[in-house]
Formats: C-alpha cells, sequence, structure tokens
C-alpha cells in the first residue's frame, strides 16, 4: 500500500517508521521548513522513507491509497482537504498503530487530568504486578511500541487526545475513560460540540464485554448509539450504584450499591479535588482489570506525581515553588489555585484559546494574593483581574524574579499559565523545564 503519512512530529515519524516496517510504500510531509527537523531528516533517510518539508507538493497524492494524520494536523490542511476530495481514506496515528496489535488497551481522555490518571494507572498496574505501558499523548507514540515490538498480554495505558480520536475507524479499547469535558482546541475542532463528539468517539467501537468509566460531575451526555460498553461512574457529588464515590473523608468503591472502603482522602499522594477525581478514574481502572483493592490503595498512596502537573520545585526562604506548566487551560488552572491553603503568587499567561477567566473569579478572589503576567494574554489576564495586586512581566524569567522578590514564608509561587506555551515555547514540557531551571537558579 502507498501511505502519505502528513506532520513530522513524533507520532508522524514514528506511524512512518512502522509502515515502512510493515512493507508500505511511505513518504512523509511537513508544511514546515526543515530547519527544525534535521535529526527526523537523518531518520528518514537512514529508513529510506521519502520526504518533504516547507509545503505539500502538487502530485503528493497520486496513488496515495491511505492518509496517516499527526495529531494536531488541522482538518483545514490543504492536504488532508484534498485527501477527502479524492476519497482517500484519512485516519489517526493512533488507528494506524492499533489495526496492528491485539493487547488490551486502556484509552483515557479528557480536557484536563489525561497524563497524570495515565501514568497513575500504569503505576497501579506496576504496583499489583501487571505488566503494562503507558503510551499515546503522555510522550511515546503507540506506533512507536508497536514498532519496537510488545507481548500481546501487556496492557497498554493510552492518553488520547481529541486530535487523535477525530480520525479514529476501528479503534476499540477494552476500558474507556472520559476524565471531563471543557472548552478546549475550539481553533481547531470549530466548536464545542465537534470537540465533544472526539471526545466521545472513544467509546463508539466498544463492545458489550468493554467499559466506559465517567465523570458524572461532569457528564456531557453520551449520544445514542455511540456504543455497548458497560458504564460505571465516578462522584464526589452522588454516590452511584457502580463505580466510586468520594465522600469528604473516604473514597470507596460501590459495587451493587455496596460501599467498600478503599482509602482516606487524607492518605492520596496527589493534593487537590481534580486529583481526588484523577485517583478515582485510575482505581477504577484497575479495578476493572482485576486488580484488588489493596493493591489500589497502596499505589494511590505511594504515587509521585507527573512532571509539569503540580510539581514542587523547591523550597526557598520558605516559599514553596510549584510548576503546573501542563494547565494549558482555564479549567486546568482552576483546579491549582484550590490545591492550597496557603496565600498564592500566581505567574499566569501565554498564548490563549478563547480564554474565560470568569471561571477563576472565585479562587482568584479567595486564594491568590498577587499576580504576574506574561506572554500574550497577559493584558487579557490583568484587564479581567483589576482589583488584584498584579504586574504584567517583560520575560518568563523576570516574572520569577518578580516572585522572588514578591513571596514572604508560608505562601506559595505557582505557575499554572492557563494557556498554550506556543508564544514563547515549543510546548508546555519546555516551558515547565525553563521555569525549574529559572528557579533552582535563585
Amino acid at each position: 500500500m502507498k501511505i502519505t503519512v502528513v506532520g513530522a512530529g513524533k507520532s508522524g515519524v514514528a506511524a512512518a517508521l512502522l509502515a515502512k516496517k510493515l512493507g508500505h510504500s511511505v513518504f512523509l510531509t511537513e508544511l514546515n521548513s526543515n530547519e527544525n527537523y534535521l535529526n527526523v531528516i537523518s531518520v528518514l533517510e537512514e529508513n529510506k522513507i521519502g520526504f518533504e518539508f516547507g509545503g505539500h507538493s502538487d502530485g503528493l497524492l497520486n496513488e496515495t491509497e491511505l492518509v496517516v494524520a499527526s495529531p494536531g494536523v488541522p482538518p483545514t490542511s490543504e492536504v488532508l482537504r484534498s485527501a477527502l476530495i479524492r476519497r482517500i481514506p484519512i485516519i489517526s496515528e493512533l488507528e494506524f498503530a492499533s489495526q496492528q496489535i491485539t493487547n488490551p488497551i486502556v484509552a483515557i481522555t479528557g480536557t484536563n487530568g489525561k497524563t497524570t490518571t495515565t501514568a497513575l494507572t500504569q503505576y497501579l498496574f506496576e504496583v499489583a504486578g501487571v505488566r503494562s505501558v503507558a503510551c499515546g499523548n503522555i510522550g511515546v507514540p503507540l506506533s512507536e511500541i508497536v514498532l519496537n515490538g510488545i507481548e500481546e498480554t501487556t496492557w497498554l495505558i493510552i492518553e488520547t487526545s481529541s486530535y487523535q480520536l477525530d480520525r479514529i475507524t476501528t479503534f476499540a479499547p477494552k476500558i474507556a475513560v472520559i476524565l471531563n469535558i471543557t472548552p478546549d482546541h475550539l481553533t481547531y475542532h470549530g466548536s464545542f460540540e465537534a470537540y465533544t463528539l472526539s471526545k466521545h468517539s472513544i467509546t463508539k467501537n466498544q463492545k458489550r464485554t468493554d467499559v466506559l468509566i465517567v465523570n458524572d460531575d461532569n457528564l456531557v451526555s453520551i449520544p445514542k448509539g455511540m456504543g455497548e460498553a458497560n458504564v460505571v461512574s465516578f462522584s464526589i457529588e452522588n454516590e452511584p450504584s457502580f463505580g466510586m464515590f468520594a465522600d469528604e473523608k473516604v473514597l470507596y468503591f460501590v459495587e451493587d450499591g455496596t460501599r467498600i472502603h478503599c482509602l482516606f482522602k487524607e492518605e492520596l499522594s496527589l493534593p487537590g479535588t481534580h486529583n481526588c477525581y484523577n485517583s478515582m478514574a485510575a482505581a477504577l481502572i484497575a479495578r476493572s482489570a482485576g486488580i484488588t483493592v489493596s493493591n489500589i490503595a497502596k499505589g494511590l498512596k505511594t504515587f509521585a506525581g507527573v512532571e509539569h502537573r503540580l510539581e514542587f520545585v523547591r523550597e526557598l526562604n520558605g516559599v514553596r515553588y510549584i510548576n503546573d506548566s501542563k494547565a494549558t487551560n482555564v479549567d486546568s488552572t482552576k483546579y491549582a489555585l484550590t490545591s492550597y491553603s496557603a496565600p498564592i503568587i500566581w505567574i499566569a499567561g501565554g498564548r490563549g484559546d478563547n480564554n474565560d477567566y470568569s471561571m477563576l473569579n472565585t479562587s482568584i478572589t479567595k486564594n491568590v494574593r498577587c499576580i504576574l503576567a506574561i506572554g500574550e494574554e497577559a493584558d487579557e489576564i490583568l484587564t479581567h483581574f483589576k482589583d488584584i495586586t498584579s504586574k504584567k512581566c517583560s520575560s518568563f524569567e523576570n516574572a520569577i524574579q518578580e516572585a522572588y522578590k514578591e513571596a514572604k514564608a508560608g505562601e506559595v509561587v505557582l505557575f499554572t499559565p492557563a494557556c498554550k506555551s506556543f508564544d514563547m515555547f515549543k510546548n508546555y514540557e519546555e516551558r515547565g523545564t525553563v521555569y525549574k531551571l529559572l528557579v533552582n537558579a535563585l
């Protein structure tokens, strides 16, 4: 088969290498120029995969039988629109890789909490001695896992974004999770309805023997006929008949209306209400996979957390510095701002995505003493929160220096930007890494 891969990011390159290994004729096309892809070009040349950078050639799709789109390549992309006109099938890298395996799959999606829940789930499996691999949007493309070979009995715990789910056809996880859905990536999807539909598609191919785990406190109704999975839920507001429930002190499994004690809330290793939700989702995944309550409780107590998500960096002069660079939207920042009882010096900003800062009003008034704003969205943030002590900073380094001057012993300097990183950094990982370097240099 002649396959065209669109996009030279991690997922696109991994898909191209996998397709080549499977014996297909492969060509990779990337709209951006080649100056930032020198390592990628070396890999493609070494594996005799054709490529082009800086645009899509006129005859690109001639004889192409399948297009594999990297995550984030928008529907408005010239090459994807051309493929649609020619009726060439377009699938995501996730779909392409999943077609090559029979492993049991856990797929986790949601606007916020995906990475933490994916890593925590893999840790719970590890604690119980169940072989598993975390992959997907968490950093290692599924195609790379398949390319390197994996035993059929190993569980694949896949963080799945709306981009990846947007173009699936047969992808059918044994256990699917929808953590929450709030407005995000609307520039890509065009509307909240389209974004929601992409999230819901995680369950569309599931069978009655499969499990769908949903958040009862943030449930955007799943369309009828979307899937046949057995639905279980988690909540802190209403106790489900089957799933998981957290009251003020305890996390319980609820099975056929009967409570089973899991652990006390204060024993959770991760702070904040949002992490209580993430912990319940991961616990239900593990329970659905047959892991014992005692092993689940042990894992929830000892999990160390995820880099760039409420990550403790250091304490200096009695001030705690926290890296929450992964908070790329307002909803995620809302959770972060409620995770600490101490007064907060909030560093925020970057590239907005139709941000609604009114969602943060209560949290800001209650928890934040000072705002330091950076990036393209700085003026919007300062205008909205004009009644809070605040300052526009000329650079990221300037913001951290100002936080150092402003913060008092017992307070928290919290970098939770509520914005994308692309105005100043390549991605949120680079942004978080720079934050940690600057804080550790104080």
